[in-house]
């Protein structure tokens, strides 16, 4: 049975604002270079991530992320930065991350365009930057690369 104080703390309860948690993996390859993906839905590029799964860890849904985008595996070493997109409630972890397993499945020096197999199809390039490219942003303003 609720009591007259739970019953005015419940409604406060279900309307207070929801938040959701994204992860970014930069993917730094031996040449310091990152890893970046062009978006299908608005073409821009950007490090690999997305929202948790509910109940997931931070570091499987950061993985699973970035298998399901680029088709490799990271090994995360650092948490880079925590951001928060205060009109969309979004709260973002970025982590630092090499590819894990064999060199040969990981993206060649050039990028990778059209459908990037092992992928769910989020991605519609990817490419390796400099980390003067990245820093001047003209990486970013790159049209689609043909293979």
């Amino acid at each position: 049975m609720i009591n007259d104080s739970e019953q005015e703390v419940a409604p406060t309860v279900a309307a207070s604002p929801r938040h959701s948690v994204s992860v970014a993996a930069v993917v730094v390859d031996a040449q310091e270079r990152t890893l970046l993906i062009q978006r299908r839905d608005n073409g821009h590029w950007e490090p690999p991530g997305g929202v948790l799964e509910l109940g997931e860890q931070i570091i499987d849904g950061l993985r699973r992320e970035v298998a399901e985008e680029t088709g490799l595996e990271v090994q995360p070493s650092a948490l880079t930065g925590v951001y928060k997109n205060m009109t969309q409630g979004v709260v973002a972890l970025v982590f630092r991350c090499h590819p894990a397993g064999d060199r040969r499945s990981w993206p060649g020096p050039r990028a990778l365009a059209g459908h990037i197999p092992g992928t769910d199809g989020e991605a519609t390039a990817l490419r390796w930057a400099s980390r003067e490219e990245v820093a001047s942003r003209t990486c970013l303003d790159l049209v689609s690369p043909t293979v």
